[in-house]
């Protein structure tokens, strides 16, 4: 059997689908699993055991900028797809998307598998979304036409940083006089004023950190302007923070996967909702995400971090407004052991 995967969301929603593909691999060993992503979440499955082949595709619009050039390589990359005659493609995704289903029809698969209106297209599994959920729960559902059972213990989301990364971390940490697991990654990266914490917070739960547990602060943010069309970023809320030049604070602004790198030997870390969030669940320290009124916003019974090591801060208007208090109470389960 040629399965085809695709998935076009970001890093964290493509660190996400990672249980799927296991559950997918261990279900029909022998299937041949192929995955198309962007080139923007494709790298999240490198030397991932359970994917056969990636085919990467690069975005048409970038902020307001449209490419030919792209548009024509994907025409490329669809016909190529079709002449590989897969016998399912699966629209990833924990919700109904006509999009992501018209992309998943122009790959020729004999049977497409989404969430959409049921019976829509012949030869399509067109299934009801789901009104509760995880979204790595929602897209296991997906698996269902396929006589897969999704009610079993669910695998988490996994990654593993190239050896480069974690040595580039190990680099890092020296010139900044820092041991791995003696910090912390605290973060900003949410878009959403919402969800981050303000300047008085970071210092504080820094100076908490230091006074309490002896743990520095590798405090990073998303770089650039908030004004990128491509990719929001947090230099100016984050500034404040840098000129404080509080001691045991250790900025970083830098690469995704550099931060990763990070992530990765830190004690735990406490980001906003974001990919990076995700990346840090999957880490070895864990994290405290951070989420915001949510009842209008993506809650984190849906988008909330999975892992072994992983608290939730839920603020009912701001994280800027949460007490001292549970953000202590939420770290200490991580710091402590």
């Amino acid at each position: 059997m040629k399965i085809l995967v695709l998935k076009r969301d970001k890093v964290g929603d493509m660190l996400l689908t990672t249980p799927m593909l296991r559950v997918l691999r261990q279900a029909i060993p022998d299937a041949r699993i192929e995955v198309l992503a962007s080139d923007c979440n494709a790298w999240v499955l490198d030397g991932n055991r359970d994917v056969d082949r990636v085919w990467v595709y690069r975005r048409v619009r970038l902020g307001r900028r449209v490419s030919a050039t792209a548009a024509l390589q994907q025409l490329s990359i669809f016909s190529r797809l079709r002449a590989r005659r897969f016998d399912v493609a699966i629209a990833a995704g924990g919700e109904a998307s006509a999009r992501a289903t018209r992309r998943a029809r122009w790959a020729g698969a004999r049977r497409l598998i989404a969430y959409g209106q049921v019976g829509e297209t012949s030869g399509t599994d067109l299934l009801e979304e789901p009104a509760t959920g995880h979204e790595r729960d929602r897209m296991l559902g997906l698996l269902v036409p396929l006589g897969i059972d999704p009610n079993g213990e669910a695998p988490m989301p996994s990654y593993t940083p190239p050896a480069a990364t974690l040595a580039w971390a190990q680099s890092w940490l020296a010139r900044e006089g820092l041991v791995p697991g003696r910090y912390v990654v605290i973060g900003l990266g949410a878009r959403r004023a919402k969800r981050q914490p303000e300047t008085a917070q970071v210092l504080r739960w820094s100076a908490w950190l230091r006074d309490a547990h002896g743990l520095s602060t590798v405090f990073m943010w998303t770089p650039g302007a908030s004004d990128d069309p491509a990719y929001p970023g947090d230099d100016a809320i984050a500034q404040p923070v840098i000129d404080a030049r509080q001691r045991g604070v250790h900025p970083f602004r830098g690469p995704l996967l550099e931060a990763i790198g990070l992530l990765w030997a830190a004690r735990a870390s406490v980001l906003p909702d974001s990919g990076l969030m995700h990346f840090a669940a999957a880490s070895p320290g864990g994290v405290v995400g951070l989420f915001a009124q949510p009842q209008s916003s993506p809650p984190p019974q849906r988008w909330g971090p999975l892992g072994g090591r992983c608290v939730v801060i839920v603020a009912a208007s701001r994280i800027a407004a949460v007490p001292d208090a549970d953000f202590i109470s939420a770290i200490s389960t991580l710091v402590a052991t």
